[in-house]
């Protein structure tokens, strides 16, 4: 893992990820002038313009560990032969920058279809049937991830949110703690949304964002589209019917569901809470999401974001 900068974080916003991009790129001699923002989100994505090369910006030297995991399970999958997104090959990286982890990864040319519902469910299906090599490491999926991270650093929210949040954790590990788990462990993804897969020029779907990635039970990603569906109503009947179709499995049939999209519905609220201060559009949509956490009858009528 290469170095650069002093090790202090310049906090984590889409101008200052793009200071942290240019350093990195300049450490591993890449050219990094006219790069373009292309996603700020969890991580800030950016395009190179004199290399065919995406470059990502962590939010901070805590997602080391699962940024090291992204370029493993890349390059493991690569062996396979599965269909991913590939990091650099000969660039050392992580490199850390100001307390940031950059990794850099070969820009996907997109082609001019988005993929389906159906064919995430294939992916999926193909994904959970892989064994992991033990050199990975990899570990048991993090239920709340980083949940708690955002609870307490996140500015721009009030108190009040905060403490209904934290509550609102506690009540879901309780929830957890009584579930019990009969399928199989293997690979899971760790954030398997339709929006995790990019289809190239020559068609081929790919899947991307490793962050996540872990050794556990497959409910893990089945959760995700089952709560845009069964929650959210982000997908139609058909949609939704040729994910179950492709996978061989609704899990909105399972009895453990509902504590499974609870904790869903945490993260989609506790990650977009991060970027409340990024514009007027995304705080309105925290409020949304807020105010129907705290009524679990209430309609969720959430917007993508």
């Amino acid at each position: 893992m290469a170095s650069a900068g002093d090790g202090r974080s310049v906090g984590f916003s889409s101008v200052g990820a793009e200071r942290v991009a240019q350093a990195a790129c300049k450490a591993v001699g890449l050219d990094g002038a006219g790069a373009e923002l292309v996603r700020f989100g969890e991580n800030a994505l950016f395009r190179l313009a004199a290399h065919p090369v995406i470059v990502r910006v962590a939010r901070s030297v805590d997602y080391l560990g699962s940024v090291r995991t992204e370029v493993g399970v890349s390059r493991w999958l690569a062996r396979e032969g599965f269909p991913a997104a590939r990091v650099v090959e000969d660039v050392e990286q992580p490199v850390v920058v100001d307390g940031h982890p950059v990794t850099f990864w070969h820009l996907v040319r997109e082609g001019d279809r988005k993929a389906t519902y159906g064919e995430l469910g294939g992916v999926l299906r193909d994904l959970h049937a892989l064994t992991p090599p033990d050199v990975l490491e990899l570990a048991a999926y993090p239920a709340f991830g980083r949940t708690d991270l955002r609870v307490e650093r996140v500015t721009g929210i009030p108190e009040d949110d905060r403490e209904f949040l934290r509550a609102r954790g506690r009540e879901l590990r309780e929830g957890l703690a009584g579930l019990r788990f009969t399928s199989r462990k293997g690979p899971v993804h760790g954030d398997a949304h339709v929006q995790n897969l990019m289809v190239d020029a020559s068609g081929t779907v790919l899947l991307i964002d490793f962050e996540n990635f872990s050794f556990d039970h497959p409910e893990w990603d089945l959760m995700v589209t089952a709560t845009e569906h069964h929650s959210l109503g982000w997908q139609s009947r058909e949609q939704y019917a040729d994910f179950v179709a492709a996978y061989g499995r609704d899990l909105g049939d399972w009895e453990g569901f509902p504590v499974l999209r609870g904790i869903q519905e945490f993260h989609m609220t506790t990650w977009l809470m991060q970027n409340v201060g990024e514009s007027a559009a995304v705080a309105a949509e925290y409020e949304r999401r807020i105010a129907s956490l705290r009524d679990d009858d209430a309609p969720r009528n959430w917007q993508p974001g």
